[in-house]
């Protein structure tokens, strides 16, 4: 298969580029240890300086400090897919967020049939969107310590359970259409030529939403429409200080920087003692 090619870049002052380095380094782990085993898909996630330095057949992912209602996936004026993440101490759990599901839908359109969760409705077509069922903290997991997302598996869009399915990488969702506390999923309701979600946020059990009609002629993607109205809390601005998950990374991250720092120094002993320094 032709690899996926990945560019993350920063606009923003609040990173630098060891820190960049390390959560591409994490995301092309998650990539292709995490995610090509059960998406098949390949890919590569590469640290640039500017986007002017990205080569032709790049897809970015920008990390800007006000996405000033931006935030996600879009498409240029030739149909080139990017995402926009707004700087935050969790910043990395987002650019995972979007990585995923541009590897996974690199132009917003991939569709499963199912039966709508929804009293009354029939057969519709799910927007394949592969971390939205489960993108809260607490789903979250640490690679090299850095925070990255759960992510659903295709067997998410299966009619009925069964015991021997993994329907998220984490095993947080446990049956087909889960959406879990902070998560959401989105669809197409043929009969009422209307778009649909099951949300939960914020109250104590989902809700089902109508987001109303599409205007796909103009050329939006379903999953442009679907993430402009759509918040999502604590992705798209960041987690609060006090979440577990982030404080928990952090730790990670700590232990992973004073590691690297360690067996750098031991290399560049080696590396010295080679050349006769």
């Amino acid at each position: 298969m032709l690899p996926v090619n990945l560019a993350l870049v920063s606009q923003s002052r609040q990173t630098n580029p060891a820190d960049l380095a390390h959560v591409a380094a994490a995301l092309q782990k998650q990539a292709t240890r995490d995610l090509a085993p059960l998406w098949s898909v390949s890919a590569s996630v590469v640290a640039f300086p500017s986007l002017r330095n990205i080569p032709a057949g790049y897809w970015p992912v920008v990390i800007v400090d006000d996405v000033q209602g931006a935030a996600g996936y879009h498409q240029d004026d030739h149909g080139r897919p990017y995402a926009l993440v707004e700087y935050s101490a969790s910043w990395s759990l987002t650019a995972s967020h979007e990585v995923l599901e541009m590897l996974v839908d690199p132009f917003g359109k991939r569709i499963a049939a199912g039966r709508s969760p929804k009293p009354g409705q029939g057969q519709v077509e799910f927007l394949v969107e592969a971390c939205d069922p489960c993108e809260a903290s607490q789903f979250a997991y640490t690679i090299d310590g850095v925070l990255v997302s759960d992510f659903i598996t295709p067997r998410f869009y299966d009619p009925r359970k069964t015991t021997s399915a993994r329907y998220s990488f984490t095993g947080a969702i446990q049956r087909p259409r889960q959406v879990r506390e902070g998560g959401y999923i989105s669809w197409w309701d043929p009969q009422s030529n209307h778009v649909w979600q099951e949300i939960w946020f914020g109250t104590p059990q989902p809700q089902f939403r109508d987001l109303g009609a599409g205007n796909f002629s103009a050329g939006q993607s379903l999953r442009e429409f679907v993430d402009a109205n759509t918040e999502h809390p604590g992705i798209d601005t960041g987690l609060p200080e006090d979440d577990e998950a982030l404080a928990d990374a952090r730790e990670g991250w700590q232990g992973a920087t004073a590691s690297a720092e360690a067996l750098g120094a031991l290399l560049e002993a080696e590396v010295s003692r080679r050349m006769g320094r």
